[in-house]
């Protein structure tokens, strides 16, 4: 399921809660969510810019796959 998808299926499903308490737990996660996204400027963006690039040249890399099976090992 694509992400337009699954927000459609949340709006849907929220708008059947009657629940105000359910509602406003989802209100406050929105409102945590939205004040820990900051964007990002365009000097930070070059510094990480700057040290991922001092990281790949320097073998300070972790494969996609090895990661992934980190990441299994998790469950």
């Amino acid at each position: 399921m694509d992400i337009q998808t699954r927000k459609i299926a949340f709006v849907q499903e929220f708008l059947k809660i009657q629940n105000e308490e359910v509602i406003i737990r989802l209100e406050k996660i929105l409102q945590k969510e939205n004040e820990n996204f900051k964007q990002m400027g365009i000097e930070e963006f070059n510094q990480r810019m700057d040290k991922s690039m001092e990281d790949s040249k320097n073998g300070r890399l972790t494969k996609a796959s090895d990661l992934k099976a980190k990441v299994q090992k998790w469950y």
